[in-house]
């Protein structure tokens, strides 16, 4: 998955890694995302000269704060709000959940060296589980088919790091092995299985380890019904 720039981008200053790692403690990123939404939605609808000048305004104002905020340069954050048009919604990541021998399938991403569960931004065009099997193929060699929804989980309340300017759903997959074998993606460095008690260091942009036990928990409950915040 390439990761989307957040609100510390790289070689910018960040905000202490205690505040980093707890998103309860952002309240301004989420000022941040509702004044943009706000503005992408006026500028959406606006005929009126003067308020397409008010939401510009408005969305210029929410630049400004993630900049301050976030030490990162002012234009890029102008181009990245710039670049969404239409009704504001949030974006979908989607994971495939692979288990076998009651260990899950990981992969090492390339960007930072750590583990994930296989998966990646939602394509146009593809459903979810279709996303889901392309990612898992592309990234580990596997084919599988998708047999459960595990859970909807809104990023913005885990403690992923870094926080990212955009609002995020992400959506896991449980899915079974068709056919296949380890083969890592271009993105990806390696690909294996791990047990619960054997989990390595988490890409957690993409992953947390609280997320990781709820899924090690469906797994091992596979009648509960699907997790969603």
């Amino acid at each position: 998955m390439i990761s989307w720039p957040g609100t510390a981008m790289p070689g910018t200053s960040r905000k202490p890694r205690s505040e980093m790692d707890n998103p309860s403690k952002l309240p301004w990123l989420d000022w941040c995302r509702k004044l943009a939404a706000i503005a992408q939605n006026g500028l959406t609808y606006a005929r009126d000269p003067y308020d397409v000048e008010r939401y510009s305004s408005l969305r210029e104002i929410a630049a400004e704060m993630v900049a301050a905020g976030s030490g990162a340069d002012i234009s890029r954050i102008r181009d990245l709000l710039g670049k969404d048009t239409g009704y504001a919604t949030p974006k979908v990541d989607v994971r495939g959940v692979v288990f076998q021998w009651n260990k899950i399938l990981l992969v090492q991403e390339q960007s930072d060296g750590k583990w994930a569960v296989p998966g990646g931004w939602a394509d146009v065009c593809e459903s979810p589980s279709e996303n889901v099997t392309r990612e898992v193929f592309e990234e580990t060699g596997y084919r599988v088919r998708c047999a459960k929804l595990v859970a909807v989980l809104d990023r913005s309340k885990h403690p992923h790091e870094p926080p990212f300017l955009y609002h995020i759903y992400k959506l896991f997959l449980e899915c079974e092995i068709l056919i296949g074998e380890a083969k890592p993606g271009a993105d990806i460095q390696a690909v294996g299985f791990f047990g619960e008690k054997e989990i390595p260091a988490l890409s957690l942009t993409r992953i947390t380890m609280g997320q990781l036990a709820m899924l090690f928990e469906h797994h091992k409950n596979p009648d509960q019904p699907a997790g969603f915040d």
